[in-house]
């Protein structure tokens, strides 16, 4: 990774970005933020009446963490596969940009910016509909947002190790079928991690999911944190380690 990191070099890639996810707000709100609002409201009053509590709380208050963070992995992973692969396959927006004094580096920090940054819209979101439920308690709910644009963070700059790699669309199956999905299903969104066989526990502790949602879920409901450095820590060293991975990818992607 070179200095221009460091820097403020990646703003103006943020900023276009921003301006065309304005252009087109409803469909973009409709796709990222839609989807998580029916699962809540569908699964957390449908499952919920014959769930009842789980870990001392309506269901629905229980998955509602879940959907923020999954929310946030989802938006992220979109973004960071689907339109930055867009960007640099198909519409040659990065090559536009490489011609400027901005170099791979900044390119790739500006996209993983952006996604942190449609995570954060979309976790906004779906705290105030939660809000409006009934189903936050306390000021300190509005912690989850720089945990979900960390997350964010995380999970844009490993959707762009995969964009470097993919030659179509039709790869990035691949990655939510093997990874994304089977993530959810076994972090604590929509059940009780502890619930699990053991076996399962301990490869979730290994993902950065199971750590967000352990943040996220004490805020939003009013219990004790714990193990605050530790579920941070592991979201910190996804990133630390995927963000100058996709950016050597990135750069050997696009100098061939």
């Amino acid at each position: 990774m070179t200095t221009t990191t460091l820097t403020l070099r990646w703003l103006p890639i943020w900023i276009r970005n921003i301006r065309v996810w304005r252009s087109l707000l409803g469909p973009a709100l409709l796709g990222n933020i839609g989807e998580p609002l029916l699962y809540l409201f569908g699964l957390g009053y449908g499952l919920g009446v014959f769930v009842g509590q789980v870990d001392g709380l309506d269901y629905v208050a229980f998955l509602a963490s879940g959907i923020l963070c999954s929310s946030a992995v989802n938006t992220a992973s979109f973004e960071g596969m689907y339109s930055a692969y867009t960007r640099m396959a198909v519409q040659c927006t990065w090559h536009g940009m490489l011609t400027t004094p901005l170099g791979v580096a900044d390119v790739v920090v500006g996209e993983v910016v952006w996604t942190g940054t449609k995570s954060l819209f979309s976790a906004i979101a779906i705290l105030a509909v939660a809000s409006l439920m009934g189903l936050v308690d306390g000021s300190a709910a509005l912690w989850v947002l720089p945990v979900a644009f960390l997350l964010g963070l995380c999970f844009g700059a490993l959707a762009l190790i995969i964009t470097s790699l993919a030659h179509g669309y039709d790869f990035f199956l691949y990655y939510f079928t093997l990874v994304i999905t089977p993530m959810m299903l076994l972090s604590g969104v929509f059940f009780p991690l502890d619930q699990m066989p053991a076996a399962i526990q301990t490869g979730a502790w290994l993902l950065p999911l199971a750590h967000a949602v352990e943040l996220v879920r004490p805020l939003m409901t009013g219990r004790p944190l714990t193990g605050v450095a530790l579920h941070l820590g592991v979201i910190l060293l996804y990133l630390a380690v995927a963000l100058p991975l996709a950016i050597t990818l990135i750069r050997r992607r696009l100098m061939d």
